[in-house]
């Protein structure tokens, strides 16, 4: 694999990342109030299993209980949390809860993965986050608690999910679309009863919100984590947990465009770190990387399945 490979598969990685940016704009401005669990389960439920039955493949032997596991971490919780967080604060303090994700990657690589940790890996850490505070946090901006409870609960749920799925790899002969389908289809249905026993079905909904959970299911969920997915595949996990930090930087410059929210030079200073912090997390092109890894074609296992131990893939 190329510099230019490794390049563009972080580039195309950060797509997923950029749309999920503009999930707090359109929870509040599209989708029906105070109903984050119909949220959750409209955003993944429809786009699994309409993967489900593009792909015809059900897991197999240790696959199902794997599935479950990344399903309620990656899907199901992670989503949930998201929405309620969405609903209790602003977007960008949202995002900015959430950026203690790279840092529990940052640990949990190190337990799991037996990844070694590098003083490049802190620095991004600590960079990223100061960038997303100056980026988002305001003096009026609210620190709803259960909002932050949740934020904090998502990047849990997703930091494991991330560090699992670089550790258990996809199983032979299975897509990168069909294993985001038993994701989101196995995150989908744990949602479903919770969200039909406490939230129940809304009597009613606008054309703006049937908007609103298309463009969530198909945008954010089906191609968005099918690109994210694939990334994990091909990209240590550090770098990929770094990538959502342009999540915020895109829920800020939607707040700057779509609600007419004011920038500063404080929050420039604060995007141009936030980016720094990315660039930084990249893997570096190293004889020892090439040498372990090789290009992922799409429906085949990649090379983190078969030895999912690698130390060398960190930068």
């Amino acid at each position: 694999m190329s510099s230019h490979n490794v390049a563009r598969d972080s580039l195309l990685t950060a797509l997923a990342p950029a749309v999920w940016g503009s999930t707090y704009l359109v929870t509040t401005e599209w989708l029906p109030p105070d109903r984050p669990l119909l949220a959750a389960t409209m955003r993944a439920l429809p786009a699994g299993l309409i993967l489900l039955a593009i792909g015809r493949k059900l897991p197999s032997g240790i696959w199902w209980w794997r599935a479950a596991v990344l399903g309620v971490l990656n899907i199901g919780a992670f989503f949930y949390l998201l929405f309620v967080a969405a609903y209790h604060l602003p977007g960008g303090v949202a995002s900015l809860v959430g950026s203690i994700q790279p840092t529990v990657v940052l640990v949990l690589s190190a337990v799991i993965l037996k990844e070694r940790t590098r003083s490049i890996h802190v620095v991004s850490c600590v960079v990223g986050a100061l960038g997303i505070g100056l980026l988002v946090l305001q003096p009026q901006a609210s620190l709803d608690a259960v909002g932050v409870l949740a934020g904090l609960g998502g990047a849990l749920s997703m930091s494991l999910g991330i560090v699992l799925s670089k550790r258990w790899g996809r199983p032979p002969g299975v897509t990168v679309l069909t294993f985001t389908g038993w994701q989101l289809t196995v995150g989908g249905l744990l949602l479903l009863p919770v969200m039909l026993g406490s939230e129940g079905l809304p009597a009613s909904l606008t054309g703006t919100n049937i908007a609103g959970f298309l463009y969530l299911g198909g945008i954010g969920a089906l191609v968005a984590y099918s690109i994210w997915f694939r990334g994990i595949g091909r990209l240590p996990a550090l770098a990929v947990s770094f990538l959502g930090f342009v999540s915020p930087l895109v829920a800020t410059a939607l707040g700057y465009l779509v609600l007419d929210q004011k920038l500063s030079i404080v929050q420039g200073v604060g995007a141009l770190a936030v980016l720094a912090a990315v660039v930084l997390a990249q893997p570096r092109r190293s004889r020892n990387w090439l040498r372990r890894t090789g290009p992922e074609p799409l429906g085949q296992e990649p090379v983190a399945a078969t030895r999912p131990h690698h130390p060398s893939l960190e930068r």
